[in-house]
């Protein structure tokens, strides 16, 4: 699969995507690697994201996971 969405990674391993002209952070761990058609996850802070058709979709805000130590 070709991922439409351009994405990046910084130095402290966050990802961001430019997604509909606007940067967003993505996430950390929690960003499913290699990215597939399918793939969802909610990040740290609650943003849920999906792949749909190529492309890296924002569908809102939701609860932020519990985190578990």
């Amino acid at each position: 699969m070709a991922l439409k969405t351009r994405i990046w990674m910084t130095g402290n391993l966050d990802w961001f995507a430019l997604i509909g002209g606007e940067e967003v952070w993505l996430g950390r761990r929690e960003v499913p690697a290699p990215l597939e058609e399918g793939d969802a996850w909610v990040n740290q802070i609650g943003d849920s994201f999906r792949v749909e058709d190529g492309e890296i979709k924002l569908l809102g805000r939701v609860d932020p996971p519990e985190i578990t130590w």
